[in-house]
C-alpha cells in the first residue's frame, strides 16, 4: 500500500471523527479476537502472610464505622478496579466479638464462604443463620443483611460479589436500614428445613433466581465429598467436585456466581483444565499445589488462588486436599460464552 493510499485514508478516518464514526475494519481483530485476551494475572494470597494485615485493621476501624471492615483481594495487575477476577469482587472480612456489621442492602449478590472463627452470624431477610468455618453462605440481590459476632473469638469469611458486573450492566443500588440490625422474623434453620432435606413446601413459589437455602453448612458438604471417594476413581482433571446447587430447579445456587467444591485424594495430581470462566479458589483443607503455566503455588489451609479465565492449570495434592471455588461461569453459560477444554 503506498503512502497516498494511506494518507487518504487517514484523512478519512479523521472526517469520520468528527461524526463520532469510527472504522471497524481497523479494530475488527482486538474486539473480535482468535481467543480470550487474559485478564488480570494468576495470583496467591497466603493466609499466613494476609491474616495479620485483616486482624491488625480491627485496630484501625471498628466494623460500624466501617460498615463492612474487608480487606479487599485485588488481583495485581488490576489495581485500582477492586476486582479479583475481570467479572469479580472478593475480600477477607473481619467481625471481632461483640460487633455489629450494620444493616444494608444492594443489588450486587455476594457469598460468604467462612474461613476461621465460631459464634458469628448472618442474618439474611429475615433469617438468622449462625456461621462455622466452611459453611457456603448466600446473600441474594436486594436482601437486607446484618452480620452479628456473638462468639469470644475473631470471625474470618471469604466475600465474594458480581460488583463488577452490576457496574458493566450500571445497574448497581444500594440502602441502609434504619437500624444497625434488620428484624428477625423467621426462626434459625428454617430455609434449611423447608427447602434442605430433598422435600419443598407444597405450593412453593418464588420470584427470587437464588437457592432458599442460603447456609450450605460444611459438615454436609464435606460427608458428601468423603463419599463420593468410595464410589470409584476420581475425575482426571477435576478429583471428587460437587456444585452447589438450587434445589428448587437443580440449577447453581446463585444466577450471576457459580460454587463448587472439590476434594483431591492424597498424592493425586489433575490433567490441565481451562475455561473461559476467571476462578477464585479457597484451601479449605490439606496441602498442595496449583500450577498455572510456569507458576508453582504451594497451597495451604485458607489460602487463596485466582486464576484468569482460559489459563490452564493443574493441581497436585499431598494430602487430602478441599478447595471452594467460586467464578461466573453460571452467567456465561446463559449467555451462551462458556467453554472449557480438558487437555
Amino acid at each position: 500500500m503506498n503512502d497516498a493510499v494511506n494518507q487518504q485514508r487517514e484523512a478519512f478516518y479523521q472526517r469520520a471523527d468528527t461524526q463520532a464514526l469510527a472504522p471497524l475494519w481497523t479494530r475488527l481483530k482486538s474486539l473480535v479476537p482468535q481467543w480470550p485476551a487474559q485478564v488480570g494475572v494468576a495470583h496467591r494470597w497466603g493466609y499466613d502472610d494476609v491474616r495479620k494485615f485483616v486482624m491488625e485493621s480491627a485496630e484501625h476501624i471498628s466494623a460500624k464505622e466501617a460498615e463492612r471492615r474487608v480487606m479487599i483481594l485485588e488481583n495485581p495487575a488490576l489495581k485500582g478496579t477492586s476486582q479479583i477476577t475481570h467479572s469479580l469482587y472478593a475480600g477477607l472480612q473481619l467481625l471481632m466479638p461483640g460487633e455489629v456489621a450494620p444493616a444494608h442492602r444492594h443489588t450486587q449478590s455476594a457469598l460468604r464462604f467462612i474461613v476461621e472463627g465460631n459464634g458469628a452470624y448472618t442474618a439474611v431477610d429475615g433469617e438468622k443463620t449462625m456461621m462455622t468455618p466452611g459453611d457456603f453462605v448466600i446473600t441474594p440481590s436486594w436482601t437486607w443483611h446484618h452480620h452479628g459476632n456473638e462468639g469470644n473469638t475473631p470471625m474470618v469469611w471469604l466475600d465474594c460479589l458480581d460488583i463488577p458486573m452490576a457496574m458493566f450492566f450500571n445497574s448497581t443500588f444500594r440502602e441502609d436500614h434504619h437500624a444497625d440490625e434488620a428484624a428477625i422474623t423467621r426462626p434459625t434453620g428454617d430455609a434449611l428445613a423447608r427447602y434442605g432435606q430433598g422435600l419443598l413446601p407444597v405450593g412453593h413459589t418464588t420470584t427470587s433466581l437464588n437457592s432458599p437455602v442460603f447456609n450450605y453448612p460444611y459438615a454436609r458438604t464435606r460427608e458428601a465429598l468423603h463419599a463420593l471417594t468410595k464410589a470409584g476413581a476420581p475425575d482426571p482433571h477435576f478429583g471428587c467436585q460437587l456444585r452447589y446447587v438450587n434445589p428448587l430447579d437443580g440449577g447453581w445456587a446463585m444466577p450471576t456466581i457459580s460454587t463448587m467444591i472439590r476434594l483431591l485424594p492424597a498424592g493425586v495430581s489433575t490433567l490441565p483444565y481451562r475455561s473461559t470462566d476467571g476462578a477464585v479458589f479457597i484451601v479449605v483443607e490439606g496441602e498442595g499445589e496449583l500450577h498455572v503455566g510456569e507458576i508453582k503455588f504451594a497451597l495451604k489451609p485458607h489460602d487463596v488462588v485466582t486464576v484468569p479465565g482460559w489459563m490452564a492449570y493443574t493441581i497436585r495434592a499431598q494430602n487430602d486436599l478441599v478447595l471452594f471455588q467460586a467464578s461466573d461461569r453460571v452467567a456465561q453459560e446463559k449467555l451462551g460464552f462458556f467453554r472449557e477444554q480438558r487437555m
